[in-house]
């Protein structure tokens, strides 16, 4: 990772007016469906057409994807519509046979992601290539293994490196397939601001109705593309119908985003205060979502009072947490006046809801 301007040389060459766009179904199935797809996106604002032809299932027994027969289906899409192909690589076979079949771009898996393992086998095979390459965020929350495979590819002598965020698994349940965990993201961003940052908004919604809104946050957060799964008939889709679009779809999105660019002092000033405040919304919806999680907390010991017979208010306890936290609170800039006006709303909140079970 020594020269960082250098691999945002791939994405300066294209001279794109628009944000990078990798879209294309989920899995390759036919080649009916793979060339008819293509078609439909031929002269729009696709860059790259992607499809999965290795699939790595959660459960045995799904599809798992055509296997190499489907590069043949890849390459006469690039014959056809001059349209570049892309394909996720999940180890050292998968790369030789992409690379023999003249895909364009290559991107590792988020469960691929995870181990330094993989990485490196994959990174060995790439070794010296001038393929571009894009590392999904691994399925956990961890920046450092998400920059370490960066690295391991960097160190291979890989220039046209890149990063796709398609958000994170939980356990808990969200509106989401996959917590989009924005501010990883903007920590990648922030720490690597010339790597190219593609969002992969399917992935993260799991639902084709909120692919606009997600994407959206993505350009106000300064993405420098997106990756869409598009299909001709997506409730008929072999995997994941529910998050693609149809292709006719993908272009009015494409239509409806705002683009932030920056031609003056004017528009740069406007343009980070847009990727500010875009940050602001996304804090936001993260504060609402602990203190959502709280209330749930204090429901339960709600429960448990009412079983037990004990009240509500509990004062001692009460005021441990709120000097603990006015302490805390000056650690991060924060004063006292606000921490007590804060957590004394919650507290009182805690209390409605636990008053609700008790007396209910």
């Amino acid at each position: 990772m020594e020269n960082k301007k250098e691999l945002r040389t791939w994405l300066d060459d294209l001279n794109l007016n628009h944000p990078l766009v990798i879209a294309g179904p989920c899995s390759a199935e036919t080649e009916e469906q793979v060339l008819n797809i293509a078609h439909q996106l031929k002269d729009t604002d696709v860059n790259y057409y992607r499809a999965g032809i290795w699939k790595p299932r959660t459960r045995p027994g799904m599809f798992e994807g055509v296997g190499a027969l489907g590069l043949k289906w890849l390459q006469k899409v690039k014959s056809e519509t001059g349209l570049k192909t892309a394909t996720e690589v999940a180890n050292k076979a998968h790369v030789e046979l992409a690379l023999e079949h003249d895909i364009d771009l290559l991107w590792i898996g988020a469960r691929s992601t995870v181990s330094p393992f993989i990485v490196q086998e994959i990174a060995d095979a790439l070794k010296g290539t001038d393929k571009i390459v894009l590392v999904k965020n691994p399925v956990n929350p961890d920046l450092p293994l998400w920059l370490g495979a960066i690295e391991r590819l960097s160190s291979s002598n890989i220039k046209k490196l890149g990063v796709i965020h398609r958000g994170f698994s939980t356990y808990e349940k969200s509106k989401y397939r996959n917590n989009p965990e924005w501010q990883i993201a903007i920590e990648l961003q922030s720490k690597f601001p010339d790597l190219p940052l593609i969002n992969d908004p399917s992935h993260i919604t799991g639902k084709r109705d909120m692919i606009f809104d997600v994407s959206q946050t993505a350009l106000d957060l300064n993405f420098d593309g997106l990756m869409i799964e598009t299909h001709n008939n997506p409730d008929s889709a072999w995997s994941d119908a529910a998050q693609q679009v149809t292709p006719e779809a993908l272009v009015q999105i494409m239509k409806d985003l705002k683009i932030r660019k920056e031609f003056d002092p004017e528009t740069e000033y406007n343009t980070s205060l847009n990727n500010l405040r875009a940050q602001i919304d996304v804090v936001d919806n993260q504060i609402l979502e602990l203190l959502g999680k709280r209330m749930k907390v204090a429901d339960g010991i709600g429960s448990l009072k009412k079983q037990k017979n004990v009240a509500v208010l509990q004062s001692k306890r009460w005021n441990e947490i709120l000097g603990k936290m006015v302490l805390e609170g000056e650690d991060k800039g924060l004063s006292e006046e606000f921490i007590l006006k804060l957590f004394k709303a919650i507290h009182q909140e805690s209390i409605n809801h636990q008053e609700k079970i008790i007396n209910g």
